[in-house]
């Protein structure tokens, strides 16, 4: 297989030009169409196929193409009812507002205006068009030119899918992709309810009593409350992740024979295994889903190198606030959740699928619904009066699993520096001094008490954990496993006054009953693979050694003599 794997592509008719590798969805076209409402909202999770769809749809059904060598050889070809009765057979008006965003409300529309330009200029032959008037076409080049007001703009879809309708003599097809991205950001940034405002007109007019619209199609991640801003649009068909209706949930997304097969087309079929535990995990309806984003980039990793590990690929596509918002609200009983949950374990919650962005906040339980929509959980069962009813919800593989730790970590380390008072500080930096072993026992455990659980089964976070704390105290130089004597020691720390030099070695007890031997035997090492010799061309005048052990939220420390450095 020489194609090349389209790797961040999402718009369809470049992928198919370029011979690109393409996993088969345009089955869409006819399920779209036999099920239709006038209005399709799809929900779906990010990086999983929406906008590439959108843009398959847009190059199907756009008038004034031809696209049948596109789809030539892929399933809703084999259809020649459908195409030869849909194929570039209406106008379309195609809108992403993925990019719709801004530290203000003005910013963000001129993001909106900007877009309409760009689809203005785009429709650029309807301004010499003989069936508009001159008032309509002075109009539209009031939008190209984003010079229009916000009356202008909010009225722009339905002005756009009319001007159409005139030219053609035919009613428009609308696409918008990733509806919900200015709302998000709009919350983020504090002009939530003046973005509500602008959408609840901006998308009425185009989708209530439009004449010239013929069907809509929406796709974003959340499905925001008909009452915030599809008000009055009774129209509106929606499908999530949790339907089962009309095939829809194979649609977006790799299937497991979709990805069985991209392995076997490049030759890469031992991958299977590592993949399906990274990346496969997602329920749609029914159908068991994989993120076409990891698959595709992690494809094409191993098309160079076979001995490419799995990574987290979905993990830096976003800035996975929503994940730090709930760990933000967390409670010691959601703390025990999410410990369950990154051991392999689930909780049961009952689902909300329409929220609004002011909703999040209210109550965890809101928290955990957005979770799961927005593919960070999902479930692992549904009961028979689902979604009324509580569901089993697991993550979903080894991917987010990295996702929750890394970020709880980072949580937690926050939460950790913000507790520290300057006279923690103080006290811990002249303890390690003085070789107060009690006292640093006391500041460390007060610290522990913070943090979760789940991560005593790691010493290499106890090492973060105390390199985070000391390093706080801005009054050592700390060095973290550095080359010394016939070893690498865990901590080195110098004073900042150069007088005093410390070596720190770590352990993780596996009982309490084991933490002080486990302290007897870090000094052996330090003292067995002489770690105090990074010290001995440094100039400090003492040296002084500490054994630290951790069970769960509990430590020891013990300490050698001071030693003099000659």
């Amino acid at each position: 297989m020489n194609q090349r794997l389209p790797v961040g592509a999402d718009i369809f008719e470049d992928i198919r030009r370029q011979n690109c590798y393409y996993v088969d969805k345009t089955k869409f076209v006819k399920n779209l169409l036999e099920n239709r409402g006038t209005v399709n909202l799809f929900t779906r999770p990010r990086r999983f196929g929406k906008t590439l769809n959108m843009t398959m749809l847009k190059t199907f059904f756009e008038i004034g193409t031809d696209s049948k060598d596109i789809f030539t050889g892929l399933e809703i070809a084999k259809d020649q009812d459908v195409c030869s009765s849909f194929m570039n057979s209406s106008p379309v008006i195609f809108l992403s507002l993925k990019s719709v965003q801004g530290k203000t409300f003005t910013d963000a529309l001129a993001r909106v205006a900007s877009l309409i330009s760009y689809e203005c200029d785009r429709l650029s032959f309807l301004a010499d068009s003989q069936h508009i008037s001159q008032g309509n076409q002075h109009n539209f080049a009031v939008l190209k030119n984003q010079a229009a007001t916000r009356h202008q703009l909010e009225d722009s879809l339905k002005f756009l899918s009319g001007m159409l309708r005139k030219h053609y003599g035919k009613k428009a097809i609308l696409l918008v992709d990733e509806y919900d991205v200015p709302l998000d950001k709009a919350f983020s940034n504090g002009y939530y309810d003046d973005m509500v405002d602008f959408m609840r007109i901006f998308f009425g007019e185009a989708f209530k009593t439009n004449e010239a619209l013929e069907f809509a199609v929406v796709t974003g991640c959340l499905r925001i409350s008909k009452e915030s801003i599809f008000t009055g649009v009774n129209n509106l068909a929606v499908n999530s992740i949790t339907d089962n209706d009309f095939g829809y949930d194979e649609n977006f997304g790799f299937t497991d024979g979709d990805v069985r097969k991209m392995l076997a087309d490049y030759n890469l079929s031992f991958a299977y295994e590592d993949l399906h535990e990274w990346y496969n995990g997602y329920t749609f309806g029914s159908t068991n889903i994989y993120c076409p984003w990891d698959i595709v980039s992690h494809v094409a990793k191993l098309k160079g190198n076979p001995e490419t590990k799995p990574r987290s690929y979905w993990n830096n596509t976003s800035s996975n606030h929503m994940v730090k918002r709930f760990i933000d609200k967390a409670d010691a009983t959601t703390r025990i959740e999410i410990e369950r949950l990154i051991a392999g374990g689930s909780v049961e919650r009952t689902v909300m699928e329409t929220l609004t962005y002011e909703e999040l906040d209210k109550s965890i339980d809101n928290l955990w619904s957005v979770l799961f929509l927005t593919g960070y959980l999902t479930k692992t069962k549904a009961p028979a009066g689902f979604p009324a009813e509580p569901i089993e919800l697991t993550i979903p593989n080894l991917e987010v699993r990295e996702i929750f730790i890394e970020k709880i970590k980072d949580w937690f380390a926050e939460k950790n520096s913000a507790a520290k008072t300057q006279e923690e500080i103080q006290r811990l930096y002249c303890s390690f001094l003085d070789g107060d072993c009690a006292a640093i026992e006391e500041v460390l455990q007060s610290q522990l008490r913070a943090t979760i659980s789940y991560f005593d089964n790691y010493e290499n976070y106890y090492h973060g954990f105390l390199a985070g704390l000391l390093i706080g105290c801005g009054e050592w130089s700390v060095k973290s496993n550095r080359e010394s004597g016939e070893g690498r020691s865990d901590l080195l720390l110098t004073a900042n006054d150069g007088s005093v030099g410390i070596v720190i070695e770590i352990k993780r007890a596996g009982a309490p009953e084991s933490v002080a031997a486990m302290c007897e035997a870090a000094l052996k090492q330090i003292e067995e693979k002489d770690y105090k010799e990074a010290f001995l061309s440094s100039g400090v005048e003492k040296v002084r050694l500490y054994g630290i052990a951790f069970w769960k939220k509990t430590c020891g420390v013990k300490t050698t003599e001071t030693q003099t450095i000659i």
